[in-house]
């Protein structure tokens, strides 16, 4: 079967306004999908308590389809762990550690050993869950909430922070937060938030 010839009208429009007919799909270039470059963010604060903001911020992303980690390394109290993690938005996993109320420094300075050290295990067993997640590239963003406090109590080691932070794929967010950051951690972050006591 031929085609059938086009209305002189329509051939007279084209040659009149200088049109030409569109090309096919197959001719024109194909689009290059950009990679997401990921950042380091801090948000340091001499008080423990600076989390809302960042919570707010993955909540968003988790709502717009993100894989989102939120890891709290000093608070415990309602039977989570690893095992018991909470999932919200579909995309958000919130994990804490398994242990009873939360872990401050007056608190480690009167615990018995026996109890330090279960507490210890229960903040590495988040650790590394972040780690794998972060070596994986099971994340599009990260949120490790007082990891500062966390190091400054001798239950993660700085060096193992930095190491995982400048091997992660650099299209994941991480998002540090709390008091007592290592300064290091500044000198490599790409955006820093410091919040200031009103006191």
């Amino acid at each position: 079967m031929t085609a059938s010839p086009r209305p002189k009208t329509e051939t007279s429009s084209i040659n009149q306004y200088g049109l030409s007919p569109i090309n096919s799909a197959t001719s024109q270039p194909r689009l290059h999908i950009i990679s997401s470059q990921g950042q380091l963010q801090v948000y340091s604060a001499p008080y423990r308590g600076s989390f809302s903001t960042v919570l707010s911020e993955a909540l968003r992303s988790a709502g717009l389809g993100s894989r989102v980690l939120i890891a709290q390394f000093l608070k415990g109290g309602v039977s989570q762990g690893p095992k018991n993690s909470i999932r919200l938005c579909g995309k958000l996993e919130w994990l804490r550690p398994d242990i009873n109320g939360c872990i401050n420094k007056n608190q480690i300075n009167k615990d018995l050993q026996d109890k330090s050290l279960k507490n210890e295990h229960a903040v590495k067993e988040v650790w590394e869950i972040c780690k794998q997640q972060l070596i994986a590239n099971q994340l599009d963003k990260l949120v490790l909430d007082e990891i500062g406090l966390a190091i400054e109590l001798g239950f993660i080691s700085e060096k193992d922070l930095l190491d995982t932070l400048e091997n992660r794929n650099n299209s994941i967010d991480v998002i540090l937060t709390g008091p007592s950051i290592p300064s290091k951690v500044f000198s490599i972050a790409d955006q820093v938030t410091q919040l200031r006591s009103s006191k």
